[in-house]
This record gives structure tokens, sequence and C-alpha cells, in this order.
């Protein structure tokens, strides 16, 4: 490697049981054929964002309603499966790290830690570091 660069070996993934990986697997299926829900008239005024609001507070509101030719309604059948629910996409569990102490924690065949938003530049460094030392994978490494 010349100049700055680093060697950055591919981290392996977590040990999974196979009904959880097979959940994966049909995670990203079902969220391939899952609809963008986006806001009543958000098409049609240039004020509203896309963003999902819930149409149940209106009376005359068309997706609530599942009208014709209007956008689907957010609905438990969009859901993904249980055993795959707030898993990373790469199987593993997320830990919100805010300091180093907090890695000793954490089980490296399982989880992968995420360093919080608040961490500045010097800890966030410590905290690579150590995870490093540790074998635990850093979703957010930067």
């Amino acid at each position: 490697m010349s100049g700055g660069e680093q060697a950055q070996a591919a981290a392996p993934g977590p040990q999974l049981p196979p009904e959880v990986e097979r959940a994966l697997k049909l995670r990203e299926e079902v969220k391939a054929r899952k609809p963008e829900f986006i806001r009543m008239n958000s098409w049609f005024l240039k004020r509203l964002g896309d963003s999902w609001r819930s149409p149940r507070h209106s009376l005359d509101n068309k997706i609530r309603l599942q009208r014709k030719g209007y956008p689907p309604m957010v609905k438990v059948g969009y859901r993904g499966p249980r055993l795959a629910r707030g898993l990373h996409p790469s199987g593993f569990e997320e830990v919100i790290v805010r300091n180093p102490e907090e890695l000793e924690k954490v089980d490296p065949r399982r989880q992968a830690v995420r360093i919080a938003s608040s961490v500045g530049r010097r800890k966030r460094a410590e905290i690579i570091k150590r995870a490093e030392e540790l074998g635990i994978t850093v979703l957010n490494a930067g």
C-alpha cells in the first residue's frame, strides 16, 4: 500500500442460525416489493413534504379510504419477518456506543457497534482503536 492508504480487511459477518439468515433474505425481498408511502396531497401542494403522515385523523382522506388511483396506505402486511427485525442488513445487532468502556459489554459474534453522533473526533478514534483490539465491527467507522 502506497501513500496514505491502509489495508482494511473485510470484517467477518455474525454467526447466525440458518432461520435468521433466511429471515434476512426474506426481509430484503419484502422490502424490494414494498411501495414508497407518501403523504396525502404531497404531489399536489408544494409546501408539503413526501414524508408519511397517518391519514387516520382526516375524514375525507382518500388514502385512508383506500380509493383507487391513490398511493397505498401503511399496513401490517408490509412488515418484515420477526427474526430479522432490529438487525443491521449484515445480520449484526446494533449497539450504540458513546465511550470506549461500553465496548466491554459487546459480544463481537452477534453485535456490532455504531458510534453515537454526539461523540467527538478524539474519543471516536479511541473507540475505533479499542474495537479493533477486541475484534468488534464498527458500522460507522468512516
